[in-house]
């Protein structure tokens, strides 16, 4: 190795010796450079024990550095020396630029050589080979390098921090992303980074509809989302998002049929989504590896990136080989180890079984999700999607198609509403309670939006009597108000 291609150990000492001479610096720095970023084994153990101060709060100078290298027997004398001997430099920024310039350099050197081991010596499938280059290039590139086991004084000083800025928040209850409705927002607290959520129904249940209320809420926030539509066209979700945020009906946009007022909203919804950090790839078919590939090379050209949406998960393949349920875990697993590796959270859509329709209460369970076991292992959340209006209509037509089938007439007695009830059940929270949110779905506009809130109904209907002659007694699910 040459100073001059892969490190520089002049700048190495001037960047420890400022930070000795103004440890000011050390917080801002801190989030820049890290222990590897330095050649010398000991100036990355001097760097490590500034680290180490920093967390205890005690101060960054020479007596305090000896004092912490000293307990773990690595203090050198002379390399401190060396190091207060050097001039502190006023354009700091520069010389860290150039560390890290050199210390990426040394990174992709070993990584060169870890691609020729694993090719020449180890008996893996290609596949395997350019994921595991791809993963740590993907590592090299976000200054993400995989580290030892953290101890326990770095692991508190973490959480402290954690703690300290959900508090900076105002103890708000939205911790991860926002889903868009309030109700699950409080229950879940939002999806956390690393999470893997499943959202799975039976087919017509709005399960994509559900994650495009999701989806609009973030990008009209000015949050950055990936989409994988592997079985709609790219434009088809593009209609239905632009009738979530206009309110005009899916089918008059389908077909183009708008009024005057109706094209100022389109025009209006369009602009926002010129400016919308939204991803979509629709190529309808794509395996894991794909999948790992196209998000680290997206990710890494957005960092705003926040979550990412795969529209559904049944129609991935895993990478050839294997029966069906031994390559669901591998997609299943696959997207659970890549959410925590791009620090954002992964929604994967899933179709339910059949089976579940047979049953008197159709609301689904864990069990019925397809190949549901490692799905079920991986999740940290799975939400199901459910309407009952679904099958009381599909329970009509039957009950219909039979009267006609034997000659008789038929009054139905099901009425088919714009709004209809929905359920959001929480079946698996793996840092949350379980149990159901209810929603209203708006047919025509393929919507989800929070239902009204029962407690504020009570309100409505008090505000509008004479509270000195009523009395309003609360049960479970019905208001009931004697006038006295």
């Amino acid at each position: 190795m040459t100073e001059n291609n892969l490190y520089n150990l002049t700048f190495e000492k001037s960047v420890l010796s400022s930070i000795v001479f103004d440890p000011k610096q050390f917080d801002e720095l801190s989030s820049v450079l890290k222990f590897d970023d330095f050649y010398l084994p000991a100036h990355q153990d001097i760097f490590k024990s500034m680290l180490s101060l920093t967390q205890k709060n005690e101060p960054i100078d020479e007596e305090f550095i000896k004092k912490e290298l000293s307990r773990e027997k690595k203090f050198d004398e002379s390399i401190m020396l060396d190091i207060l001997s050097a001039n502190p430099i006023a354009n700091i920024k520069a010389y860290v630029d150039v560390l890290k310039d050199k210390s990426l350099k040394r990174h992709l050197l070993t990584l060169t050589t870890e691609i020729k081991r694993v090719t020449l010596e180890e008996d893996l499938p290609s596949e395997d080979v350019v994921d595991m280059v791809e993963k740590k290039l993907y590592q090299i590139t976000q200054n993400s390098q995989s580290s030892d086991f953290k101890d326990s004084p770095t692991v508190i000083f973490d959480t402290m921090e954690y703690i300290k800025e959900m508090k900076a928040r105002g103890n708000t209850k939205l911790v991860g992303v926002d889903t868009g409705f309030d109700k699950l927002n409080e229950m879940t607290t939002g999806f956390g980074k690393g999470d893997l959520v499943i959202i799975a129904a039976r087919p017509a249940m709005g399960k994509t509809s559900f994650v495009l209320n999701t989806v609009n809420n973030l990008i009209v926030h000015g949050k950055g989302v990936a989409f994988f539509s592997l079985e709609m066209p790219a434009e088809q979700l593009m209609l239905r998002l632009l009738s979530i945020q206009t309110s005009i009906f899916l089918q008059k946009l389908r077909v183009g049929d708008l009024n005057d007022d109706e094209w100022s909203r389109l025009t209006g919804a369009i602009d926002k989504m010129n400016r919308a950090k939204l991803f979509v790839d629709d190529q309808g078919s794509v395996n894991i590896n794909q999948l790992r590939s196209k998000l680290r090379k997206l990710k890494n050209q957005h960092p705003e990136i926040e979550v990412a949406v795969i529209d559904y998960l049944q129609i991935m393949s895993g990478t050839g080989g294997k029966d069906r349920h031994l390559e669901v875990s591998e997609i299943s697993r696959g997207l659970k180890m890549l959410a925590r590796e791009l620090g954002i959270p992964i929604i994967a859509l899933s179709q339910l079984n059949r089976g579940l329709e047979s049953r008197n209460d159709k609301r689904p369970m864990l069990s019925d999700i397809r190949e549901s076991g490692s799905i079920e292992q991986d999740a940290d959340i799975i939400l199901f999607v459910y309407r009952d209006d679904v099958y009381l209509y599909k329970e009509e037509k039957e009950r219909e198609k039979a009267a006609k089938a034997e000659g008789k007439e038929y009054k139905g007695s099901f009425v088919e509403k714009e709004e209809e009830e929905a359920e959001i059940i929480i079946g698996k929270q793996r840092n949350g309670p379980t149990g159901h949110v209810k929603l209203l779905f708006q047919k025509k506009l393929t919507r989800f939006v929070d239902a009204p809130s029962f407690a504020r109904g009570i309100e409505t209907v008090y505000e509008n009597i004479d509270t000195r002659s009523a009395s309003v007694d609360v049960g479970n699910d019905s208001i009931s108000i004697s006038i006295l």
